[in-house]
């Protein structure tokens, strides 16, 4: 069972690519929660390094417009207007990647840990992702999506639903993402900062 050990990737993952996620608009939290100290270092910081250690491919960042703080080796990579949120991000990277697979990781999921997000990578297959789920709510900003269902993600934005829930369902059912079940210890690593009263 996946946990907090330290246990490293022996070598580089070159079938996943990765995406931070940082688009949102941050009504809730008043500011940018890319720029909110977490711990000693700014949020975008925790998240970069925690994909860097995964030793993936490729890291993108998907935001509205090029972010300052990004580092020279990681793709910015800017959503077609009008952004659909996080359904944006999916399809920009989904079209950019060199990869079969790509994890999808929220600027805002701080407690995420870099041994889940390994065992995740391990659970993937040929033209299958994994989708994370806490009884019967999905987790899309915190899982590996096959280059297939590049598919499916530009059908969504071509429509009128852009709902990450309605998008992972269809899929689920159509074979392109298989269910991973969350036990409550693991539970935590899907906390939101979607207010500042979650920093304390």
């Amino acid at each position: 069972m996946p946990g907090d050990s330290s246990t490293p990737l022996h070598s580089a993952r070159n079938d996943v690519s990765a995406v931070l996620l940082a688009g949102g608009e941050s009504r809730r939290m008043g500011t940018d929660k890319a720029t909110l100290l977490f711990g000693d270092k700014l949020l975008w910081q925790v998240q970069l390094e925690t994909l860097q250690k995964l030793r993936l491919k490729e890291i993108f960042v998907s935001a509205r417009i090029d972010p300052p703080w990004r580092h020279d080796n990681v793709v910015f990579v800017a959503d077609v207007p009008p952004s659909r949120g996080p359904l944006s991000g999916l399809d920009a990277s989904m079209n950019r990647m060199s990869t079969t697979h790509l994890l999808a990781l929220a600027i805002d999921m701080p407690w995420m840990s870099k041994t889940y997000l390994e065992f995740l990578c391990t659970q993937i297959e040929a033209g299958c992702g994994v989708l994370p789920k806490i009884g019967d709510r999905a987790e899309p900003l915190a899982a590996i999506y096959p280059r297939e269902a590049a598919i499916e993600t530009g059908r969504a934005l071509a429509g009128a639903d852009f709902s990450l829930q309605s998008l992972t369902c269809h899929l689920v059912a159509t074979g392109k993402l298989r269910v991973i079940p969350v036990t409550q210890q693991e539970a935590k690593f899907f906390r939101n900062l979607n207010e500042l009263a979650d920093l304390k």
